[in-house]
């Protein structure tokens, strides 16, 4: 079988040559679609579950929450384990599936578990999913801050609130339409709220309870609609608007009423803006800003998404007012970007000290390129079956490549090729012709074509064990052992096939064997 391929290969040596410019296009065409990232993402098969819960101390968000919401998971298909944390005001449930489990099953399965986990829960708690993403899904931060001389409307000085609230209703809903983004996360400044503060001397006075003013604020803050009236073949729609806009709407709700008076929320509360309350804060350079995280959806390419981000940032800085700044402080692409840079040194380097050393040892500069060409289409054959695998370009998976593994087949074809070449044309005092030169690069390749493939393939095997890991050692270390696997056996097939077809059809000139020095 192998002798045939040889045979064949260099009989249609030139059909051979024109295939390699196939796979020249193919693999140009896959290093477009190929995903890059600076790592493997090692993150498992996982669901987290959160829970607000106001008021409800660490002990008490356990028992009433995390408890019965993991209890209600378990017996989930192909589910691994369960772990919880609890603090104040915040039930999280982290669920993990065993590798391979498609996460939007999985998110279907504890969907359906926590829409039957409801009714056991204290009233008003709602337990949420997190978002589609993984350990490695933050790839792009920025923050919005605002010039000292940047004023408001009214002419005041921009505060942390109204930062937040740009983000909230400006920038946030913008940056979530960038394809690949999950959710966009923000961390700083103030959510602005309507706060009512009711004055107990009034309550007492009035004879109001705070119940009645909860109540009064529930009804009477939205908006309702009562059919149309049709008149002269026209529809004029009927609608009763009773949403809340402003600070005065909420002062004249009527509470209650007194001997026919009306009491007013004005007569018993004050009203005004207020802040949420709480836990941290997000600064920059030692002062209080606002920061929007972006969280990119499992399985995109993370140099591609955060590329799109920061195009998306600069258009959306034309929307800002005047004064507002909005800049990035963290972008994936540049980590990828150095990383790929990295690694493309390293692959050139090695590559150029390869072809170097092949034409030191070879003596003959033909014969170093023929077989330095394996190395730039083994390259692109192991980028088409990465693309096709699903395997990202990353530090592990090409920082692992030796170019000498690669070429080492080649090496010993090419050199036993010149060997005998040399020896014919010195025992006929001339050039072969190719009649006599084609049957004797078949001699020649087939005396070593099988130690040279038995020794790449010896060299693969070494590799396979790296398969049988599983976890987070299988997510680290299966990306390096397919890309030097693909492309071993890429430098064995073109050992077969190029190497000999190339040698049959450029090798045409005077050979000289390259005498070893003592």
């Amino acid at each position: 079988m192998i002798a045939r391929i040889v045979r064949v290969s260099i009989e249609r040596r030139y059909l051979i040559l024109s295939l390699m410019f196939l796979l020249l296009v193919a693999g140009a065409w896959s290093y477009r679609l190929l995903p890059i990232d600076a790592v493997p993402d090692i993150t498992n098969v996982q669901v987290q579950i959160n829970t607000e819960a106001p008021g409800y101390s660490p002990l008490e968000a356990e028992q009433q929450v995390t408890f019965p919401v993991e209890t209600a998971l378990y017996g989930l298909p192909d589910l691994e384990y369960t772990r919880s944390l609890s603090r104040y005001g915040l039930s999280q449930v982290t669920v993990v599936f065993r590798e391979g489990t498609d996460i939007y099953l999985a998110r279907y399965l504890i969907g359906e578990r926590l829409a039957a986990l409801r009714s056991a829960l204290p009233p008003g708690l709602e337990p949420v999913m997190g978002p589609v993403t993984t350990g490695l899904g933050e790839i792009f931060t920025y923050s919005v801050e605002a010039a000292s001389d940047a004023r408001r409307s009214d002419g005041e000085p921009y505060d942390i609130t109204d930062l937040r609230e740009i983000q909230d209703w400006i920038i946030k809903p913008q940056m979530a339409q960038v394809r690949g983004v999950v959710e966009i996360n923000t961390i700083g400044g103030f959510e602005r709220q309507y706060h009512v503060m009711p004055d107990p001397a009034r309550l007492l006075q009035f004879g109001v309870t705070q119940h009645q003013i909860v109540e009064t604020l529930l009804a009477n803050n939205s908006n309702r609609g009562a059919g149309y009236v049709e008149r002269n073949g026209q529809q004029l729609l009927v609608r009763s608007t009773g949403q809340l806009t402003a600070i005065s709407d909420i002062e004249q709700l009527v509470v209650a009423q007194l001997d026919g008076v009306p009491i007013r929320i004005a007569d018993v509360a004050e009203v005004a803006f207020g802040k949420e309350l709480r836990t941290g804060a997000a600064t920059r350079d030692g002062r209080e800003t606002v920061l929007g995280t972006a969280m990119m959806l499992v399985g995109e390419n993370s140099r591609t998404v955060a590329r799109d981000l920061a195009q998306k940032l600069e258009e959306v800085k034309a929307s800002l007012p005047l004064g507002v700044r909005l800049e990035a402080v963290y972008d994936r692409t540049v980590l990828v970007d150095k990383t790929i840079a990295t690694v493309q040194k390293n692959l050139l380097e090695g590559a150029l000290l390869v072809i170097a050393v092949l034409f030191l040892l070879l003596g003959n500069l033909r014969a170093a390129l023929i077989t330095a060409a394996v190395i730039p289409l083994a390259m692109l054959a192991t980028i088409t079956g990465m693309v096709q695998a699903e395997v990202s370009a990353n530090l592990m998976s090409l920082g692992a490549l030796d170019f000498g593994l690669i070429v080492d087949g080649a090496v010993i074809i090419v050199e036993n090729c010149i060997r005998r070449l040399a020896e014919a044309q010195q025992h006929h005092g001339r050039v072969l012709s190719l009649p006599e030169r084609l049957p004797l690069v078949y001699r020649a390749t087939n005396e070593v074509i099988r130690p040279s493939l038995f020794g790449v393939a010896i060299i693969t095997l070494v590799y396979i064990p790296i398969f049988s890991l599983t976890g987070v050692e299988g997510k680290m270390f299966h990306p390096m052992a397919a890309t030097v696997v693909m492309a071993l056996l890429a430098a064995m097939l073109l050992s077969l096939t190029l190497v000999p077809a190339a040698v049959a059809a450029f090798m045409g000139g005077k050979s000289q064997k390259k005498k070893a020095q003592s």
